[in-house]
């Protein structure tokens, strides 16, 4: 039967008649998407919006239009009828619109899964997807079979008492969906309150809602409060369980005579600790001592966190569940407790310490020759601030002036190696704040990072490779060692095309034909950010094309460092991964091999990489928040800035000097702008004026939203 299609606004179909051209419609634009009102307008219907929209819930309802949220839908595209799904597993990663990409190890593309194909999944949770590829599609597509892991069963919200129920919506705009608290849990909140709410049960389906108990009642409006929203919000405890409290404390501080005798006593040799001004917890520190054969020794020694956190103790399991200590622009919550975390495992100075040490000999080239790793003491002659360290280099004179100049040329010289191995630079500008004493950011600025910085650095870098060098040769000609690596795959080659497009756009030519040229490439692009603000821009995009670096038990190797075995060993206190690393470490120190069960191993591998994905997402929301409340003190001014991204609505303007992200919506300009496809540039439509990315413009404040840590802005 031949359907007619509507010829004029005069046209009024029936309900199945308007589903039936909807359908036909979509089937016609089979990869684009359209809210009702663009539907209406397309068919040229007389009927109202609201009954364009039922018909269109009609069709999702009946699995042949997919919904993407923000009243979006395309047509739904089944699996393709050759060969079976695949089924992977990953991280959810939900956009704004309500769709999400699932990340999987391994595989190169990430999924895309419609806001239905997402059941009940949130952002960060672990998931299986099924998966599968269009015909004539390149994209993988997928829809959600299992969650593996709530990536956090804890969230704040408001609170709206509803008869004998309540009902919680919560602030996370990733969250799609009410939870339901009966009112003997609501903790007595009143009607409005911004609580916490523990989920107890999930739901099954979409249109379900989950069960929770309110843990908390939270205090009065601020930026002390949203900080402590944004810990909970990704699932990390505020405080620790007095259990954990009351196992730290018994722990004795002193340092018994037949411990020192089993370990290498390093409290005659010159040692110092280099950190941040308001560091509290010390867990590395630096030794050197001039040989009689012309070397220099170099020791690394890192807090031995193992010697008090015993596995399998209450505190051990605490520390595995956080995984990470958090470090928020105003705050840092901790792994462990204050008593080991800045007291018996900070290596303090003028104190003694113990430590798991990794000692290298350098010979007059500054090559290392020879390596030792075990349990040792030390006593810091010296704690020196990043600042203090600097002025020493640069001046020459000071407290310990030879030994930090002779530490930094062998630190160059391990930086030159590496770099010269296809390492890559990934240095971008970090933003800090100076607060006043509420917590207000009254300053922002770019971190500058000095010769200071990358001694300690480039010291850690060699002591993380080495020792996982040294568990593979142990492991040599017989079966694995299981270990806790630090893996970093190849970056994704569309991503980089799309990088190399920018780059050409601002007159950079990127080759990126091999993962070799591809860093070569990346390090000319570090090099022109040096001399031109514009490619700054490009440095945070050219970090999305890479894979995100994890912890694994199977090694491939960390690409932007250019190593093939690398761990991490030197943060302890404030790294899950590290302490494992310490333990399997020192039980194959002997001759013969131990091993840990892999797959358990592998699992604890992906707890810890999740962990530090929040954590990671929450300093981002805390460094967001605060430029958002630094700028609430500069509405109506006018600042210089580059354009940072382009989409649909608008574009982004990054601010020169403090780094601020806001956006200038199309809305506000004399003219309609479209946008060119790779979102490179905008044009106007009847100027020809071109927008395009890494443009300096001048824009004024218009509005700041903390709530949705936005800035909006107009062109001046």
């Amino acid at each position: 039967m031949i359907r007619k299609k509507p010829k004029s606004k005069e046209t009024k179909l029936t309900a199945g008649e308007l589903q039936r051209e909807i359908l036909k419609f979509f089937k016609d634009n089979p990869r684009k998407q359209f809210n009702p009102k663009q539907v209406a307008k397309k068919l040229g219907v007389e009927n109202s919006k609201d009954a364009v929209v039922h018909a269109m819930v009609q069709l999702s309802e009946a699995r042949h239009l997919t919904a993407l949220g923000d009243y979006k839908f395309k047509l739904k595209h089944s699996a393709p009828s050759f060969g079976p799904k695949k089924l992977l597993e990953g991280y959810v990663d939900v956009t704004r619109s309500g769709t999400a990409y699932i990340e999987c190890e391994g595989h190169e593309e990430d999924i895309f899964v419609s806001a239905k194909g997402l059941g009940t999944a949130l952002h960060g949770d672990l998931v299986q997807v099924a998966t599968w590829t269009p015909r004539g599609r390149r994209r993988p597509e997928g829809e959600v079979v299992n969650i593996v892991e709530r990536a956090s069963d804890t969230f704040v919200g408001t609170i709206w008492l509803r008869g004998n129920q309540a009902l919680v919506a919560p602030s996370r705009n990733d969250v799609p969906v009410d939870i339901l608290v009966d009112l003997a849990d609501t903790q007595n909140a009143e009607d409005g309150d911004r609580v916490v709410v523990k989920v107890t049960q999930w739901h099954k389906t979409q249109t379900q809602r989950p069960k929770g108990i309110v843990t908390a009642v939270l205090g009065a409006e601020g930026s002390d409060l949203e900080m402590k929203v944004i810990l909970i919000n990704k699932g990390f405890n505020l405080g620790f369980p007095k259990e954990v409290v009351a196992e730290s404390e018994a722990i004795p501080a002193v340092i018994s005579p037949q411990e020192i005798q089993q370990r290498r006593d390093f409290r005659k040799i010159t040692t110092f600790t280099i950190d941040p001004e308001d560091a509290k917890d010390f867990d590395d520190a630096l030794s050197i001592r001039y040989l009689e054969n012309g070397h220099c020794e170099v020791g690394v020694h890192i807090a031995d966190v193992t010697h008090y956190v015993k596995s399998g103790t209450t505190l051990d399991k605490e520390a595995y569940q956080r995984s990470t200590s958090v470090y928020l622009v105003d705050r840092v919550l901790p792994m462990l407790p204050e008593r080991l975390s800045n007291d018996l495992c900070s290596l303090r100075p003028k104190e003694d310490k113990l430590t798991f040490s990794a000692v290298f000999e350098f010979d007059g080239n500054d090559q290392v020759v020879s390596r030792w790793f075990g349990k040792t003491i030390i006593h810091s002659n010296h704690r020196f601030s990043y600042e203090k360290a600097q002025e020493v280099l640069e001046g020459g004179t000071g407290d310990f002036a030879k030994e930090l100049l002779d530490l930094n040329r062998m630190a160059k010289k391990l930086k030159a190696d590496r770099f010269k191995n296809g390492a890559i630079d990934f240095e971008t500008e970090e933003v800090r704040f100076r607060l006043d004493a509420n917590g207000v950011p009254v300053e922002l600025f770019v971190k500058e990072r000095k010769d200071a910085h990358m001694l300690i650095e480039d010291f850690m870098l060699l002591a993380n490779k080495e020792v996982a060098i040294f568990i593979n040769k142990k492991a040599e000609n017989q079966a694995e060692i299981p270990f806790v690596y630090r893996i970093h795959d190849y970056p994704n080659p569309d991503k980089v095309k799309e990088l190399a497009l920018f780059a050409k756009e601002l007159g950079l030519q990127m080759r990126i034909n091999t993962p070799q040229e591809i860093a070569r490439s990346f390090n000319l692009l570090a090099q022109q950010a040096e001399k031109d603000p514009a490619f700054k821009l490009l440095q945070p995009l050219a970090i999305r094309t890479m894979a995100k670096a994890e912890y694994s038990t199977q090694n491939i190797g960390h690409y932007g460092l250019a190593f093939d075995f690398y761990s991490h060993f030197t943060s302890p206190i404030r790294r899950y991964s590290d302490v494992l690393a310490h333990r399997i470490l020192f039980a194959n120190l002997g001759e013969n091999a131990v091993r840990y069960d892999k797959d358990k191993l592998q699992e604890q591998c992906k707890h810890i990489s999740l962990q530090e994905r929040k954590a990671m997402e929450a300093e981002r929301e805390s460094i967001k928040y605060k430029q958002v409340e630094f700028m609430q003190k500069h509405v109506g001014e006018e600042f210089e800035g580059y354009i940072s991204g382009i989409i649909d609505r608008g574009f982004f303007v990054e601010l020169a000097d403090s780094k601020c992200e806001g956006m200038v919506g199309f809305d506000r300009l004399s003219e309609p702008f479209n946008v060119e496809e790779g979102r490179l540039r905008a044009k106007g439509l009847r100027s020809g004026t071109m927008l395009k990315m890494g443009d300096l413009v001048k824009v004024r404040i218009l509005e700041t939203n903390l709530a949705k840590r936005q800035i909006e802005m107009e062109l001046v």
